[in-house]
């Protein structure tokens, strides 16, 4: 049987390979820092590369401290849990990272899952029902798109922070027993803002719930790093908060729900990605609570991220890059055709900078980019030598 079906999976991977979208894995042999080292594709000789593809926004992946924390994290807790939550498989370290996320996010409490992709996903059919509608921006990452899919509620979208759209969805579904808005904080390919506070303006109008994916803006963004909800000062008014502990917060892996109790009691009993996968690894849930520690000290980083980032945007900008307009770490730069977008990322690759060409699917059609992620661990010197990386790399086109 498998003959067959593999001569239809070859001919899909060349097809994908012809337009110019196949994604190749690049392997480094370093731990994940400003730079890295490359051992294959194209890298200039040594393998020595600037990174500025990874979501390492305060440059914790690899800090000291959060090491440090992991290893003595292993010798107390050990490696795994080998069981799913509620059968024999919750430490006191994992009580003590959800305490200290509620009280970091302003939530009353927080349920950890083994990806924020699982926390999307074990959220809308819990609490959702056919009785119900989900109000999604066009724009929300795929964990909350499949999210919604698993659920019967009833499913409207409006484009990417239209709030006038937003609010005429929210007038069709009020036949609704309960309504969600549901949007990225800060949307990915983008790196463009959700305005929440106007969203939460609308959600008290119309009686809805509003719910946030604040993975590329927890550690980072809002005045003390607290994300998109302390940015906008709606703290106290978003009753759900999903995010990951796989980028600002220590790049590793884990996610999680912060929400009004008993929206997360409802989850422990119910939610299936949590039910049925095993606990978060202690190591991560110890490192990640180091890192906590490290957020209450971290304006330095926090103000390097953004100085970087607007070191970059200006400079890209002046260079006469078409950059995403906005001030978020995620600074895509458009190229439109996909094959280009991935010829470009390996002239930079040659050149010493390590980034990758985004296209469809995960853009739309067209829209192909690169997508700039800087980081706290950068220089201003890492910077602009990104920058004339561009420049000289866009001439050999």
């Amino acid at each position: 049987m498998f003959t067959s079906v593999r001569d239809d999976l070859r001919a899909t991977l060349d097809e994908i390979r012809d337009a110019g979208l196949f994604k190749p894995e690049r392997v480094i042999s370093t731990p994940q820092n400003s730079s890295v080292a490359v051992t294959a594709g194209g890298a200039p000789a040594g393998g020595d590369v600037l990174n500025f593809c990874a979501n390492n926004y305060l440059g914790l992946a690899d800090h000291p401290e959060v090491v440090a924390a992991a290893k003595d994290a292993l010798d107390r807790w050990g490696y795994g849990m080998a069981s799913v939550r509620f059968i024999c498989g919750t430490q006191e370290v994992h009580k003590e990272l959800e305490q200290r996320l509620s009280s970091f996010l302003g939530q009353e409490d927080t349920i950890l899952y083994s990806s924020c992709f699982d926390a999307n996903g074990g959220v809308f059919e819990t609490l959702l029902g056919a009785e119900d509608a989900v109000i999604s921006d066009a724009l929300n990452h795929a964990s909350i798109i499949d999210g919604i899919r698993l659920s019967k509620a009833r499913r409207l979208r409006y484009a990417n922070r239209d709030l006038a759209e937003l609010e005429a969805r929210l007038k069709e579904s009020q036949d609704a027993r309960r309504r969600l808005i549901v949007t990225d904080g800060v949307f990915s390919m983008d790196g463009y803002v959700a305005p929440l506070a106007e969203i939460c303006d609308l959600a008290d109008r119309y009686d809805a719930m509003v719910m946030v994916d604040d993975s590329h803006a927890v550690g980072f963004v809002g005045p003390s790093g607290r994300g998109t909800p302390e940015l906008h000062g709606v703290m106290d008014r978003v009753d759900i908060i999903t995010g990951t502990l796989g980028k600002a917060l220590g790049g590793a892996s884990g996610g999680y729900v912060a929400a009004r109790a008993e929206i997360v009691a409802l989850l422990r009993q119910r939610s299936r990605p949590y039910l049925f996968s095993n606990s978060l690894a202690p190591v991560i849930a110890a490192a990640s609570i180091k890192v906590l520690d490290l957020l209450e000290s971290a304006d330095e980083l926090r103000e390097r991220l953004h100085a970087n980032t607007a070191l970059f945007r200006t400079k890209m900008t002046e260079a006469g890059f078409d950059v995403l307009p906005g001030d978020h770490a995620i600074a895509p730069v458009m190229i439109g055709d996909a094959a280009e977008a991935g010829r470009m990322a390996e002239l930079l690759l040659e050149r010493g900078v390590y980034v990758i060409g985004f296209s469809y699917p995960v853009v739309p059609m067209g829209a192909a980019r690169i997508r700039v992620q800087l980081s706290a661990a950068h220089s201003a010197e890492d910077v602009l030598a990104a920058v004339g990386a561009f420049v000289d790399a866009r001439s050999s086109l």
